[in-house]
């Protein structure tokens, strides 16, 4: 999952290399944060957040077959 919201993320923002991901697992549940270059924040969340809602999606379409679940949280 980690790879797959850092490809997403670097192929949105004009500074990719300012994109780090990390992942975290609290049990059942995983935890994954992007952090990006400030001025990059508004292309990765959108406009009234549907890039953001649209990663979300994606993550959760892709661990749909895993025992865990998955959030995102952008910072």
């Amino acid at each position: 999952m980690k790879e797959l919201v850092e490809t997403i993320a670097k192929a949105l923002v004009d500074h990719p290399e300012a994109v780090t991901v990390t992942e975290e697992q609290e049990g059942k549940n995983v935890r994954i944060h992007l952090h990006v270059d400030p001025s990059d924040m508004g292309k990765v969340i959108g406009r009234q957040g549907r890039i953001a809602k649209a990663i979300r999606a994606v993550v959760k379409a892709a661990g749909s077959g895993e025992d865990h679940r998955t959030d995102v949280d952008i910072e």
